[in-house]
């Protein structure tokens, strides 16, 4: 038995003008330590790695401040298009949606796919005809909708016509002033993975996408080994960053793989595969990876990433700067 860990992020950018802004930076730090707490109480009652990131992933879904779910940003379209990716490393099963308009929480129709359907991955309107059947909470597209995501979407429509800007992009300073790390350098993705106390992997991812982006467009997060991957023998983990090189990369599995055949510490690998791999390609972001003896790996080549972990009878431990 070991003791229960849980990590978390929100994505990855680089600092904002106003990144020292003491009501912004606690509100971000707030947000990600009562996830933290609330998520990780799931193991210490005993429940399983997967029940934790699934909760975990929830939480930072009904968060508008992070672009996932509740404030995802906006396509070219006006509209809102969301994915997600679960995998629990005990069994390797795994599902994953893409391009969802209407389902409230995308991980729990992620989840729903991996437990109740012989498929990994649906996208569009098949992914949430079977969210319909599963029972999943259905909204409007205006649901993800908020005034600062849509302020955002305006100015790159009015000032980068045709242009795709990576997730929290494009705000007016004030609202830069809002959050630590700048909307308009910030790649915008959450995710959870964890160990529990029976050594069980398993990891989550959700985004509501880039800025601006062509409709029908799909990143890393929902592909499982790029955004999202679990495997008990090796890692849990899960990215955030400039999805096209993400998956390039396959980063999510790379760590894995440098692990499993080439003997690779949990920390050697990730550091690896954010500072080299995707560095040699101009991928930018960072993820999160624990290991089934409960050690943790939150790189990123990026200036910030807004993170944090709880291990069983400790304080969360959160953090947005290098």
């Amino acid at each position: 038995m070991i003791d229960p860990v849980l990590v978390i992020h929100g994505g990855a950018g680089a600092l904002s003008r106003a990144a020292m802004s003491g009501d912004a930076e606690r509100e971000y730090r707030a947000a990600l330590n009562s996830i933290l707490q609330s998520a990780s109480a799931v193991m210490d009652q005993g429940g399983s790695a997967l029940d934790c990131v699934t909760q975990a992933v929830c939480l930072l879904e009904d968060c508008a401040l992070f672009n996932a779910g509740k404030g995802a940003v906006f396509t070219s379209a006006g509209t809102h298009e969301l994915d997600a990716a679960i995998m629990d490393g005990a069994t390797l099963e795994s599902g994953a949606i893409a391009n969802v308009e209407h389902i409230r929480h995308p991980i729990l129709a992620a989840r729903a796919v991996m437990e109740h359907s012989n498929h990994v991955f649906f996208v569009g309107r098949g992914a949430e005809d079977f969210a319909l059947s599963q029972g999943l909470e259905m909204v409007e597209n205006d649901y993800f909708s908020t005034p600062h995501r849509r302020e955002q979407w305006l100015r790159v429509v009015n000032e980068r016509p045709g242009q795709a800007v990576l997730d929290h992009d494009a705000a007016r300073d004030d609202a830069v002033a809002r959050a630590p790390l700048d909307p308009d350098r910030k790649f915008g993705t959450v995710g959870a993975v964890a160990v529990d106390a029976h050594g069980n992997l398993a990891a989550a991812t959700s985004t509501g996408g880039v800025t601006n982006k062509q409709v029908g467009r799909v990143g890393d997060s929902p592909l499982i080994g790029a955004g999202c991957y679990a495997a008990n023998g090796t890692a849990a983990v899960s990215a955030t960053g400039t999805g096209e090189m993400f998956i390039r990369a396959v980063a999510a599995h790379t760590v894995a793989a440098m692990m499993e055949f080439g003997g690779a510490t949990l920390e050697e690998a990730a550091a690896k595969v954010v500072h080299e791999r995707l560095a040699a390609i101009n991928g930018q972001g960072g993820l999160i990876a624990v290991d089934g003896r409960g050690n943790i790996a939150m790189p990123f080549n990026t200036e910030g990433m807004y993170r944090g972990y709880a291990r069983r009878g400790e304080q969360p431990v959160v953090a947005i700067y290098r």
